[in-house]
Parts: C-alpha cells; structure tokens; sequence
C-alpha cells in the first residue's frame, strides 16, 4: 500500500506544481500585455515626450487588443520613422500599423507655418497656449493649404486662432479650423 500512496503524493505534488507554473505564466502575461488604457497612456507618453514633435506635426493613435494604429502628418521622414519606432517599443504593443503621412518638403510650406503659428501665438488672448510646454494648437500646413488641429478651451479661443492663422495671408484657400473646444458654451 506505501506504493500507492506514494504515488498518488507525487501525482498531487505534480498537479499543484503544474497550477502554480500556469498561473506565474498568466500573471507573467499580465504583466507583459497590459490593458489598452495602459497602452494608450504609454503610446501618448512616447509620442509628446519625442523631442522633435513639434506644433507642426500632428500624430494621432488607436488601440484596440493590443493593436496601435498610428495615423496624422509630419513634417520630415525621419520624424515618421522615429515615431514608429519608439510606439513599437512601448510595453503591450504587440503590432504597429503606422500610417503616418511625410508632408510635402516645401520652403513655402515652412514659410507659411511659421507665419501661421507665429500670428497665433503672439496675439495677447492666446497667450495662455504660448507659455504652455506642448502647445495645443498645431498648425498644418500642406501644399499652401493651412489646417488647425488640437484642443482650445472655448469657442472663443477657436475664432481667434481662425482668425489669427487667416491673417497670416499667403494660405491657398481657406482656413481649416479643426480645433476642438474643451469647454462648450451651454445654450440656454
């Protein structure tokens, strides 16, 4: 009968033994594949923290199961192939799809950016988003064409930054006034 006990305690031994090696790889897992709101908070940290994005390019992200969909404009090719590297090498991202678009290398197109963010961020009521270390207004511009992107706080702010980028002159066309409001009027 020993016989028999003994092997009935080494099969238990080997059963818990096999449960606890499941479970440090699940949580082993865990840790290696956090959750998408994790993800999305360390992707927007790697993008604003590259030292080279500007108010010039405008990157934006999706994440869903782990899958990172990058998606926006910049300024120079290497931007665009530093940007996927450093999204690849985010913990949990386990696939990357970068379609993040070069603008068009232009002297005008420069020329014109400049003009734009500078009649922004001069005006005295935009001052509040100048002294700011990333700065929310992003100025596209593509071919002569200008589109304002990002997050101002009133409805205001967003017409006079339209109005500001308009009177930089030089644009081929209209404004594209894409700012978004963070604070709504409320209608009565």
């Amino acid at each position: 009968m020993k016989p028999n006990v003994m092997g009935r305690f080494l099969m238990a031994a080997a059963l818990l033994a096999g449960a606890g090696v499941a479970t440090a790889a699940d949580n082993n897992d865990a840790a290696k594949f956090p959750s998408d709101a994790a993800l999305i908070q360390g992707v927007r940290h790697a993008i604003v923290m590259y030292p080279r994005y500007s108010i010039f390019d405008d990157v934006n992200f999706q994440v869903e199961n782990g899958a990172v969909r990058l998606n926006g404009v910049v300024t120079q090719p290497f931007k665009k192939s530093d940007i996927d590297k450093i999204v690849r090498n985010v913990a949990g991202a386990n696939q990357v799809q970068d379609d993040i678009r070069v603008l068009p290398l232009s002297p005008n197109d420069e020329r014109l950016r400049q003009r734009v963010a500078r009649a922004i961020y001069a005006d005295p009521s935009m001052t509040k988003y100048a002294i700011q270390a990333m700065k929310p207004i992003h100025v596209i511009v593509e071919n002569g064409h200008v589109t304002l992107d990002g997050v101002v706080a009133t409805g205001f702010d967003k017409q006079i930054a339209g109005t500001r980028a308009a009177s930089a002159g030089m644009s081929f066309g209209p404004i594209v006034n894409n700012l978004q409001v963070e604070n709504p009027a409320k209608k009565s």
